[in-house]
């Protein structure tokens, strides 16, 4: 079993120091631990000082210089990673807060690390990590992006434990048995993979960084990256030219379903919070079982009209009866009834003391009548027909209709805007109840060719496209039950596109993209998630029509309590039909996820094709169509005509997306096909 081997985090950040929620890197850090380095590694610690030498120094030494009672083996910290500080800016100090604490430093650990960024991007000169030992403790220093620091540290994760083990005091000797073949087996690396430095091969060797290698017949092997090729950013890098962009997307395609487990998988899991029982909680669904806090009725009351009675043992009211008292709905004190005498009730009114049934007004005559001191004709005495009258008809008894204690809704219940949840929970005396936090979403429009329609009421120049997609998108999360917030138009530059992202995370809980998607060199969406907010593309490209180049992604936040947390981003197609199609397939259901709703996504029904639907012969298609009711029960779809994807009217009226196969020839009039409903049904009835 693999030695446990601690680690610890430092990220050196004024702007973090003073707001948690802007760091990023320290998530995708211990992405890395979990991910590249397994289960041998456990971040134990965490801290965010600012780009201060002494307070970097002072956190360091802290870690490595615990008291001999304090450093046992269970407490040791085996390797500290900072974040940060290593460019060439003015503030930038981390290396020289760390290199005057090294006992010992460790120039192969930099070198890999250099070396593995130099393959990405040439300005990974610009970095100036530092590495080496202090006590018992590893210690390197990473950059402050996400992607450089990821890089970084995949480069050396497979290293770390060989190295951490000896600093730590492990019998050298008894840990390079079996040679460098064995080492390399256990670390997980094999010889001569990863680095692209000429070798004059002589075997096995130390490589010294100048090129080739020379042999000693002894060594830790060549320089090896350790990243998998599919860990890799797959984005193209906005600062490379043409000729070294690809050429066609590097994102697999997946199969709607595939795309939709994704989205299962990384969507993070529903937060819970408290909230009370009014009108706001229409759309919400509820984390609990609830609990009725109160009897209802409350009180014996009367479902009719009457009057109540105290019935005889033989059953038989028939006869002439004074009327003693009258309850009414409105509360108050009603005096108690005995034996031969009656009491008016209306609908929903406490039965008086000892009453034991009601009669209904319809089984009684009035027999006579008195004036009242206010001049008021009013009942005197009324004559019942009834017999065979038995106790407790007419009467609702206490707890009858809900029980105090006993639930009354479940966990995973939706509080619809017919009212009956609502009403329920209002009769039963509850006041408040803990629901899944619906999140917030944001929308963003991007691209230089953009206008906000509000703008520019007038004719647009030469190349320009109204922004379609933000009010659409807006509108359709809105009309889900959803908070949004509108973020605006983003121009095509990376720097602008980053720093709307990141104050658009801290906003919200999932951003919805349009444009940007595509492979042109403007298409700067994916790269800016991947490379400068260290965020993970879980699919770039999907096998739909409309819809391709959707992109589903997680970026790791910090909030503003300073906890680590995961946002998603949807960036979806640029035309407008595809940006709706592929919100309700695949950004709604990752809102019913964050919301507590189950099943998540769009309900599905069987309906017949009214007529003859054309077919792609390479995609599956998700046809805009409006789905009604016929005479004889049948739900019948229609196509809303022209089904190109840049082309919104094809969203008019639609209520369903029709769930199409790829083929060769139509599907006649009379197929059957699945349809995503959207909307409500309609009806030709």
């Amino acid at each position: 079993m693999a030695a446990q081997l601690k680690a610890a985090v430092l990220v050196v950040s004024t702007t973090a120091a003073q707001d948690p929620s802007t760091d990023a890197a320290e998530a995708t850090l211990r992405e890395v631990f979990e991910k590249d380095g397994g289960p041998q590694w456990t971040v134990s610690e965490t801290k965010i000082v600012s780009d201060v030498v002494t307070e970097i120094q002072r956190q360091i030494i802290s870690w490595t210089d615990r008291p001999a009672v304090e450093s046992s083996s269970d407490n040791v910290i085996n390797l500290i990673v900072t974040t940060g500080g290593t460019g060439f800016a003015v503030a930038d100090l981390t290396p020289e807060a760390v290199s005057p604490l090294l006992h010992k430093q460790a120039p192969g650990l930099v070198h890999g690390m250099l070396a593995a960024s130099l393959n990405v991007t040439p300005f990974a000169m610009m970095s100036r990590p530092v590495a080496g030992v202090r006590n018992k403790t590893v210690i390197i220093t990473l950059p402050g992006s996400p992607k450089g620091a990821r890089e970084n540290l995949q480069a050396v994760i497979k290293m770390l434990p060989h190295a951490c083990l000896q600093a730590a005091g492990s019998n050298s000797r008894a840990m390079h048995q079996g040679g460098v073949k064995k080492l390399e087996q256990e670390a997980g690396v094999k010889s001569g993979s990863g680095h692209h430095h000429h070798s004059q091969g002589h075997g096995c060797g130390h490589s010294h960084g100048h090129g080739h290698s020379h042999g000693h017949g002894h060594g830790h092997g060549g320089l090896v990256r350790h990243t998998k090729p599919n860990e890799n950013p797959k984005s193209n890098d906005p600062s490379l030219g043409p000729g070294r962009r690809h050429r066609e997307s590097p994102y697999p395609m997946l199969p709607v379903p595939d795309a939709l487990e994704q989205i299962k998988q990384h969507t993070p899991p529903p937060e819970i919070v408290l909230a009370k029982i009014d009108s706001s909680l229409v759309g919400a669904v509820l984390a609990e079982d609830v609990e009725a806090q109160e009897n209802v009725p409350a009180f014996r009351a009367s479902i009719v009209d009457g009057y109540a009675v105290v019935v005889p043992s033989d059953g038989n009211m028939k006869g002439v009866f004074p009327v003693t008292a009258v309850s009414h709905a409105a509360p108050g004190q009603v005096p108690a009834l005995k034996e031969g005498e009656i009491a008016r009730i209306t609908t929903g009114a406490p039965l008086p003391p000892g009453a034991t049934s009601v009669i209904m007004v319809e089984d009684t005559v009035l027999a006579s009548t008195k004036k009242t001191e206010d001049g008021k004709e009013e009942e005197e005495t009324v004559e019942i027909l009834a017999e065979g009258v038995k106790e407790g008809e007419n009467i609702r008894e206490v707890g009858s209709d809900i029980k105090q204690g006993s639930i009354i809704l479940r966990k995973g219940d939706q509080v619809s805007s017919v009212g009956g949840e609502i009403g329920l929970l209002v009769a039963g005396g509850v006041a408040e109840v803990e629901i899944y936090r619906r999140p917030v979403v944001g929308v963003l429009s991007t691209g230089d060719e953009i206008v906000d329609h509000g703008d520019r009421p007038g004719e647009l120049s030469f190349g320009e496209v109204r922004d379609t997609n933000r009010p659409t998108l807006i509108s359709a999360a809105k009309g889900c039950g959803y908070q949004v917030i509108d973020l605006g138009v983003a121009k095509d530059k990376s720097g602008t596109l980053e720093e709307v992202l990141r104050e658009a995370l801290r906003a919200v809980d999932v951003v919805i993209t349009t444009g940007g998607v595509s492979m042109g060199e403007l298409d700067l969406l994916k790269p800016t998630i991947e490379r400068s907010l260290g965020g993970t593309i879980h699919f770039g490209r999907v096998n739909m029509k409309p819809g391709k180049p959707s992109t589903f992604a997680t970026v790791p936040v910090k909030n503003n309590r300073g906890e680590r947390v995961t946002k998603v981003i949807f960036s979806l197609p640029g035309n407008p039909a595809s940006a709706l199609v592929t919100f309700h397939l695949f950004v709604l259901p990752s809102l019913h996820q964050l919301s507590g709703v189950s099943p998540p996504g769009l309900p599905r029904v069987p309906v017949v094709l009214s007529h003859d639907f054309p077919l792609d012969k390479a995609r599956p298609e998700y046809h805009r169509a409006i789905v009604e009711v016929t005479k004889d029960g049948t739900l019948s779809a229609t196509s809303t005509g022209g089904q190109r994807s840049s082309r919104v009217g094809s969203m008019k009226g639609a209520n369903a997306l029709l769930c199409l196969p790829s083929g060769p020839e139509p599907l006649r009039k009379g197929s059957r096909v699945e349809a995503l409903l959207m909307g409500d049904i309609r009806s030709d009835m």
